[in-house]
């Protein structure tokens, strides 16, 4: 279901308006939608409430009739409502945005790869126990963290060159850790994982709340063709995209990667999505490796259908790879930096 938008009134057409946006309100502060549907009730029907973005302290609540609205305004804001936990809120009036000028709507998000029909995308629930990710967590917080702008990362067996996107090969940092070879010997193992790979780069990404990743290919030339990610601590949104070859690519990623691109022009792409909860493995391989970009918003909160699900307080990825040493020759040659000299959207943020 596309949720509807909502702007500030121009000057003058607040009074007219049935909706309100409602901050300090929300499911971020311990306040459900049926709760506070029941306190704005008492100033006349409500058709509904909706999150008013992704940080969750922020709603926008729909009358079915604006004096309603212009009523709970002037009760209600810059004061306490004792039904609501006695918050203080901060109201102002809203309306909603035409259609014509929104960006891309938010899509339906799977729990399981098979639901989106992408070749060569899987994702295992339960890879590792509650205990293993503890250990694990506890292994890299005594690691060294490299500090970028918004994320922390480690990197084992090569380091990845976010300048260059690419890694150095003649730059060999060791064999991979220790406690990460259960996972590898499980890898190995799973008779689901349709192709064994001898992994021997591995990235570890700590995200904080609200962190996410532009869209993106793994660089073909930095790995080969299977890239597996294993989420810890917190869960997440990965939304992928396939664009048609010419219609838009995204810009090349600096270190900081906090550039988000909006091709929300482009209406030749396929958008899908699945929700990664913490402990699974995701595995990308063959068309979803090479020519799927993927994406995880910048959301604090995600919705996955009718639920809201708050990220924790830190989300941190294992990223196995296996460092490529010569050129790919995979059928995607418009996504292939190894094929093509025009393409610029293969960039590697390390999932």
């Amino acid at each position: 279901m596309v949720m509807p938008r909502f702007v500030r009134p121009k000057e003058g057409d607040s009074e007219s308006s049935p909706n309100l946006y409602v901050a300090n309100c929300g499911p971020a502060v311990g306040l459900q939608f049926d709760t506070i549907v029941s306190a704005f009730s008492s100033f006349g029907e409500v058709k509904g409430v909706y999150a008013a973005d992704e940080n969750g302290a922020r709603v926008i609540v729909s009358f079915l009739e604006p004096a309603s609205a212009h009523s709970a305004f002037i009760a209600l804001n810059g004061r306490p409502c004792p039904h609501l936990g006695g918050r203080s809120l901060h109201i102002r009036h809203s309306i909603l945005q035409p259609p014509s000028s929104r960006g891309m709507a938010s899509v339906p998000v799977s729990l399981n790869a098979s639901d989106l029909n992408i070749p060569g995308l899987y994702l295992f629930h339960d890879f590792i126990s509650a205990v293993e990710e503890e250990q694990l967590l506890q292994a890299v917080d005594t690691g060294s963290w490299i500090s970028l702008s918004k994320r922390r990362v480690q990197h084992y067996g090569y380091k990845f060159c976010y300048d260059t996107r690419n890694v150095d090969t003649k730059q060999h940092l060791g064999a991979l850790p220790s406690f990460v070879s259960f996972i590898l010997e499980r890898i190995s193992l799973s008779p689901d994982i349709p192709e064994k790979l001898d992994l021997d780069q591995l990235t570890v990404n700590e995200y904080p709340p609200g962190v996410g990743l532009s869209p993106h290919i793994d660089t073909h030339s930095a790995f080969e063709g299977l890239i597996f990610s294993l989420s810890l601590a917190g869960p997440c949104i990965m939304e992928f995209r396939r664009y048609t070859a010419g219609s838009w690519a995204p810009k090349t990623a600096s270190i900081s990667d906090t550039e988000v691109e909006n091709p929300n022009s482009c209406s030749e792409v396929s958008r899908k999505a699945i929700y990664l909860p913490p402990r699974s493995m995701l595995l990308l391989s063959g068309e979803a490796r090479c020519a799927w970009h993927h994406y995880i918003p910048h959301h604090k909160i995600d919705k996955v259908n009718e639920t809201m699900i708050r990220r924790g307080s830190r989300r941190v990825s294992f990223t196995f790879r296996k460092v490529r040493r010569g050129p790919c020759q995979c059928e995607f040659p418009q996504y292939c930096d190894s094929q093509s000299q025009t393409w610029g959207g293969g960039f590697c943020c390390a999932t």
